[in-house]
């Protein structure tokens, strides 16, 4: 018989399938016509190295094939061999098949063209097709997120010429048998269809998979969704894809958006800390926290001389806890009452940040300092006071510090598509801040989100930093051309030494869980 030798990579080109299939198909009459289909020019080649046999086709006048039946069969876009015919005849029943593949104890009938496609098998192909010897193999599968149905889907690729539809939860299985068998349009098709399709069912799954197989665009909007819909679209399934590491790299990360204040953080970390323990706990999200704290007092009901971070079980949790910006905890009685009662995180954590804000008392009292003078970036992402409302509907909205004499008195107001901050300090007042000049350094992030809880809209004024005299007031962000949808949501990230509480007045927006 007569063989051809032709060249197959992980993503051929048309020219390069075209070759393929005329090859497969006509055999020997392929040397006739080939010049006719792409006269004598040389193509770039890349991949693997196969030989694949031919039939032996006489040269009789009825099997000699002319220029025109060529340019039937290669179009300068596509093979014009019918991807459905070959996808349901070739593939699906397995029609003609030279090669068996067996693996995860299912078995396919395909053909050694079709599969040269793959890295994997022009690799383990190489050299045999001359010989035409090896008609089965088996293939050993060691990743678990490879199943039967993944392999089916990446052996179908190749047989159309079209992306054959997927489902976004089938998407991180068939990513890793398609990395296994090196079908790079497959791996393309994933990528995209995971940027297109991100949602609190598919966030985590996907992270995982994109830092697995190095999917570094995946992994980065991936994360960007979590950071943003983390407290804002909780939900129990959410919490427990979200694995240790990853929650301490959200935690730590100076762009989570987090509602309400700092002790809402921590009560989510509890929740969080909870479904790990009892991932197949049946309640609703507003069940959640009155459990959790159920839950970890009957943990800590019989334990003595320490707190949960520091016994057995909760030992692994320590580094996500210490990202905590606990300074902006403790200065509130209610939220220091809640770590009391919990006896979560451990003392010599908390003594420490207890020392150093009494003596930033001391020094705020007795040297009138007037608060930061330079933006210093890193510390502000590292230790700001990181707070946030919902806004259901247009109107005026206004929050304000607490109450403490600890606190400077900035409010902040929320109106005619503006955001205004005001120092809002009384005749009376007799606070450790006296002096009438105070600097806060500031960011402020804006943002809403679609039906589907896509983030559609996202504004920030940067780190910036602003100085008050007496009562004076200052707009610090202007939205007058921008058309605003409701919900909406402000975050604020203050350091003005000691930038701690926020508490809503006026019309309420949430509640802070405890």
């Amino acid at each position: 018989s007569t063989l051809r030798v032709f060249r197959c990579a992980d993503k051929l080109s048309t020219d390069q399938q075209a070759t393929c299939m005329i090859q497969s198909t006509f055999g020997s009459c392929y040397s006739k016509i080939s010049s006719a289909a792409s006269g004598s020019r040389k193509r770039k080649q890349r991949g693997w190295d196969c030989s694949g046999p031919t039939s032996n086709i006489q040269g009789s006048q009825n099997q000699e094939i002319n220029g025109q039946q060529v340019s039937g069969l290669v179009s300068s876009k596509k093979v014009k061999l019918s991807s459905k015919y070959a996808y349901q005849t070739l593939f699906l029943k397995g029609k003609d098949s030279d090669i068996k593949i067996r693996a995860l104890g299912e078995m396919w009938d395909l053909h050694k063209v079709f599969l040269c496609q793959s890295g994997y098998f022009a690799n383990r192909l190489k050299g045999t097709w001359r010989k035409s010897r090896i008609n089965f193999i088996n293939v050993e599968i060691r990743n678990r997120n490879i199943d039967v149905m993944s392999l089916h889907f990446v052996f179908g690729s190749l047989y159309s010429d079209e992306d054959l539809p997927i489902k976004p939860f089938q998407v991180p299985r068939v990513l890793a048998a398609a990395i296994l068998l090196q079908v790079e349009k497959v791996i393309q098709q994933c990528n995209e269809t995971m940027k297109k399709t991100i949602s609190k069912n598919t966030a985590c799954s996907y992270y995982m998979a994109a830092e697995t197989y190095g999917l570094k665009s995946v992994k980065t909007q991936c994360f960007e969704w979590l950071l943003n819909n983390l407290m804002i679209h909780p939900t129990i399934e959410l919490y427990k894809e979200i694995d240790i590491k990853l929650m301490y790299l959200l935690v730590s990360s100076p762009h989570l958006l987090v509602m309400q204040k700092e002790i809402d953080l921590y009560s989510t970390l509890k929740e969080w800390m909870f479904l790990y323990f009892n991932p197949y706990w049946p309640g609703t999200m507003n069940q959640l926290l009155p459990k959790a704290n159920r839950w970890l007092s009957s943990c800590m009901e019989h334990v003595e001389g320490i707190t949960f971070l520091e016994s057995e079980e909760g030992l692994i949790f320590q580094p996500v806890f210490k990202k905590l910006r606990l300074q902006h905890i403790i200065c509130d009685l209610t939220s220091t009452t809640i770590l009391e009662r919990d006896r979560v995180i451990p003392l010599e954590w908390l003594s420490p940040i207890y020392k150093q804000q009494w003596l930033s008392l001391i020094q705020a009292q007795q040297q009138r300092e007037i608060g930061p003078r330079v933006i210093n970036k890193e510390e502000l992402e590292e230790c700001s006071m990181r707070c946030g409302i919902k806004i259901n509907t247009d109107g005026k909205f206004s929050w304000r510090w607490s109450d403490s004499k600890l606190s400077f008195p900035l409010r902040v107001i929320f109106a005619n598509h503006s955001i205004v901050f005001k120092q809002n300090r009384q005749p009376s007042d007799a606070s450790a801040c006296l002096k009438q000049i105070r600097n806060v350094v500031f960011r402020i992030t804006l943002v809403y989100f679609d039906s589907n809880e896509k983030l559609i809209f996202s504004r920030t004024t940067g780190h910036k930093i602003i100085t008050f005299k007496n009562n004076e007031e200052q707009i610090v962000m202007k939205l007058d051309n921008t058309v605003l949808s409701f919900p909406l949501y402000i975050f604020c990230n203050f350091h003005s030494q000691f930038a701690n509480l926020i508490k809503t007045e006026g019309k309420k927006s949430q509640v802070s869980r405890q």
